[in-house]
């Protein structure tokens, strides 16, 4: 499947459905985590995006699926009583760490476009009898929340699946109050990934083909009207050859390993003044 060439719709539906199917598992074999990151041969481990979330508190392992590229509620600055909105909220990780933070006089609001995920992250809240956690279907695209309600905005390895990256920024820049900000984790790449990979149903799912170059990502963040904008962290993502192969032959392997392209997870802030 060419997924550059199909619609903005065909591509969501094929990030559904293959979180849909993530939803199911216990973690073991998030497609941005451990055992797989979107290779065919599922019985690779590779811990190749995702950053450790045990040590933070408010982490429910129940609610990690290894989806993430970074730790953006640990770079967020949230304080008591803010409330927090967590773009692709899987199935809870980073709202119930931002829960830890924000405490019983703030509010988390997860927004995610997969329903078994909302139903997932529900039942997560439920079972930690968090009363100030909800999780909202929707459209990063065209978020079904108000004006101005969010102090904090997160999101975790998400915004990279997002067909129109500059609408799903206009939709955080709406949702934010007038001096909220944001920090976001997300992909990146520098330079010009092949096409082989670039026009990858899986590749796109598992984050790697819908990243945009780190200097465009950056000036749609500025263009949409953010300031202050500030690379919190950047580390190189090393894919390995056995996962590359199912997408190029070996002499295209070889250019790509001696090209200038670079895969990154970037964790960016930016205030809304």
């Amino acid at each position: 499947m060419k997924i550059r060439k199909e619609s903005p719709e065909k591509i969501k539906q094929s990030v559904k459905e293959k979180y849909a199917k993530i939803s199911e598992q216990n973690g073991e074999a998030g497609c941005c985590g451990p055992s797989g990151c979107c290779s065919t041969d599922s019985s690779v481990d590779y811990t190749i995006f995702s950053d450790d979330y045990s040590n933070l508190d408010g982490y429910n392992p129940d609610a990690d699926l290894n989806l993430g590229c970074g730790l953006p509620t640990e770079f967020a600055k949230m304080k008591p009583g803010d409330t927090v909105v967590d773009l692709g909220s899987g199935a809870g990780n980073d709202a119930f760490v931002a829960r830890q933070v924000v405490g019983e006089s703030g509010k988390v609001i997860g927004l995610d476009m997969t329903e078994a995920m909302i139903q997932r992250s529900t039942l997560n809240a439920i079972k930690l009898n968090y009363m100030n956690v909800d999780f909202v279907l929707g459209d990063i695209e065209e978020m079904p929340l108000d004006d101005e309600i969010a102090d904090v905005v997160v999101s975790n390895c998400v915004l990279n699946l997002v067909p129109d990256k500059e609408r799903a920024f206009a939709e955080t820049y709406r949702i934010l109050k007038p001096g909220g900000h944001f920090s976001i984790s997300d992909i990146v790449v520098a330079g010009d990934l092949p096409d082989a990979i670039k026009e990858d149903a899986e590749m796109y799912a598992g984050c790697v083909a819908g990243a945009i170059d780190k200097d465009e990502y950056l000036k749609i963040v500025k263009e949409t009207g953010f300031e202050n904008i500030t690379i919190q962290k950047l580390k190189e993502i090393q894919l390995p050859d056995e996962m590359l192969l199912n997408y190029l032959t070996k002499e295209e392997l070889k250019e790509f390993r001696n090209s200038d392209t670079g895969i990154y997870s970037i964790t960016v802030y930016a205030e809304k003044r």
